[in-house]
């Protein structure tokens, strides 16, 4: 299996646990050890994702698509790393404790890995509908979907949860088209008179 193949399996990974995340958040499923353990891998399956369509697309994205992808990954990688902290830190932290933790540096980089995430996923996105490699309604709903996504701290929960669904459907969307790019032999066709060889 390519590495495209590979990434857009994880795209597909992440849209179903973005999905499960709002579903579970949104008191349509339990809050279980399970449901738990696997909320922060969307983000890492994700930053998985956004590497394989950036490959897809470099060619065509130029310097912005190297900008928006390298913010767009620090931004994913950042916010795997909130969720963990999340799930797997402050529930064994008290109240007062997470609350100081919040109030100071830790509060501030979680701010921080929001803008970078935010001015990420909008810089990439906007190289990867000039790239012409993706379909334009699935990189929207991505951009739209992910921006109430970096700002939950500060905007209501619906909003944030809509916007976790919205962003997920773009992610699949984007990963099958990244999935149908690979070609006969290997080859992953970027365009209808011009296959290239994957590089990885």
């Amino acid at each position: 299996m390519s590495v495209h193949r590979v990434a857009a399996a994880a795209g597909f990974l992440c849209a179903v646990l973005l999905v499960v995340n709002s579903a579970r958040r949104a008191g349509l499923l339990p809050e279980t050890a399970l449901t738990h353990a696997i909320a922060p891998f969307a983000a890492l399956a994700g930053l998985l994702a956004i590497t394989g369509i950036y490959l897809l697309i470099r060619g065509t994205a130029g310097a912005l698509g190297l900008v928006g992808y390298v913010l767009n990954s620090a931004g994913l990688a950042g916010a795997f790393a909130i969720e963990y902290t999340l799930h797997f830190v402050f529930p064994y932290l008290g109240g007062g404790t997470v609350s100081g933790l919040l109030a100071g540096g830790t509060g501030r980089a979680f701010l921080v890995t929001s803008i970078v995430l935010l001015v990420g996923v909008l810089t990439f996105s906007a190289a990867a509908v000039r790239s012409g490699m993706l379909p334009v309604v699935a990189v929207l709903l991505y951009a739209g979907g992910m921006v109430p996504g970096a700002l939950r701290s500060v905007v209501p929960l619906p909003v944030y949860l809509g916007g976790l669904v919205v962003a997920g459907i773009g992610v699949a969307w984007m990963a099958a088209r990244l999935w149908a790019a690979e070609g006969v032999d290997g080859e992953v066709v970027v365009s209808a008179r011009r296959p290239v060889r994957p590089t990885g």
